[in-house]
């Protein structure tokens, strides 16, 4: 016998490609408390990019919508409280302004957060969207309960 019958279906191996369409977006709830800063952000840009999906495709917003609750406790290490600079500009001639974490959770608790996930997003059109899928909130209450988030503890 020279041809053995397949055991496989070929088909069953094609790669998948998902769309806009047939994409499966879900709700995640992640709780920041006690957290460290830059581990907790690079996970929850995975989940907002959909890298922790099989149908995975890179092009497409095929992430999940991520709730961030508690994110004015989240943890820095070492000394980044007060070393670590966020530098922005005015737009104007000497308008560089530096601030540091600690300032910043004073006045805004939730942009330390954002600013740490959008910086591991995508520097396109689709980064910027994807960016939407992230809702981040100061304390443990938030306005997505009719979304039946499911919640998922990270590693701390």
């Amino acid at each position: 016998m020279l041809f053995k019958e397949k055991l496989v279906d070929h088909i069953s191996y094609k790669t998948k490609s998902v769309n806009r369409e047939n994409v499966q977006k879900e709700w995640i709830l992640v709780d920041a408390e006690k957290q460290a800063l830059g581990r907790l952000a690079s996970q929850v840009a995975a989940m907002i990019r959909g890298k922790h999906k099989p149908s995975f495709t890179p092009h497409v917003d095929c992430g999940d919508n991520v709730i961030v609750i508690n994110a004015d406790k989240i943890h820095l290490t070492g000394k980044k409280y007060n070393k670590k600079r966020y530098i922005s500009h005015t737009g104007y001639p000497g308008g560089q302004r530096t601030v540091t974490p600690r300032q910043l959770k004073e006045r805004f608790p939730l942009r330390i957060i954002e600013h740490a996930v959008k910086g591991m997003l995508p520097k396109n059109r689709l980064g910027r969207k994807l960016f939407h899928n992230l809702f981040v909130y100061a304390g443990p209450e938030h306005e997505h309960a009719a979304q039946k988030p499911k919640n998922i503890t990270l590693k701390a």
